[in-house]
């Protein structure tokens, strides 16, 4: 995994020394390739490479490639490491620390309540909306899926339509399959 920096925070004043520092890297799994990104206070954001490149990654993040400094490589190792063994079957939760800057207000209700849906397990739109607090918000739900910026650790695809179908997962509703039954063949070992 390689490590760059990225660019000013947008809204920071000009000649402000206020940088935010990314390490950024890749890493295939059996879904296809896993962008990471991880600053000095947690995992940041994780990006399909199906659905967009590392630098279009940082581009996401708001900065831009050409800072003067760099993120710690070491900041995406123990990541990588439990992300490894979540795909082999060897981890049902993850003990990262999250760098949860880019999810606020209600969104960051609802996925800070889906971290707590069990491995193997499953919780409708609806189920999850009550659980924050907020049973008629089963589409603003919805979104909240849809912007988790941190999927996997925060885990969007254990959330399915109220009729038990899969919905969407960024796109690609047979990963999200993937992932339910990769979980539940693990559930026994």
């Amino acid at each position: 995994m390689s490590a760059i920096a990225l660019q000013e925070r947008p809204g920071a004043a000009r000649g402000e020394s206020d940088r935010l520092e990314v390490a950024l890297g890749s890493r295939e799994t059996p879904i296809g390739v896993l962008h990471l990104a991880a600053t000095a206070q947690g995992v940041v954001r994780i990006g399909f490479g199906s659905q967009e490149a590392l630098d279009d990654m940082a581009v996401e993040l708001g900065f831009g490639p050409g800072s003067d400094g760099a993120g710690d490589p070491a900041w995406l190792e123990e990541p990588a490491r439990q992300l490894d063994q979540y795909f082999t079957g060897t981890r049902r939760r993850f003990d990262l620390a999250l760098d949860r800057r880019f999810s606020h207000g209600f969104y960051r209700r609802v996925l800070d309540t889906l971290i707590g849906v069990a491995y193997g397990t499953t919780v409708s739109y609806g189920e999850l909306a009550r659980l924050a607090g907020a049973p008629r918000a089963a589409r603003a739900v919805g979104t909240a899926m849809s912007t988790n910026p941190i999927p996997l650790i925060v885990p969007c695809h254990r959330v399915v339509r109220s009729d038990g179908s899969v919905g969407e997962y960024g796109g690609r509703p047979e990963v999200k399959s993937w992932l339910l039954e990769h979980e539940r063949s693990h559930l026994g070992s």
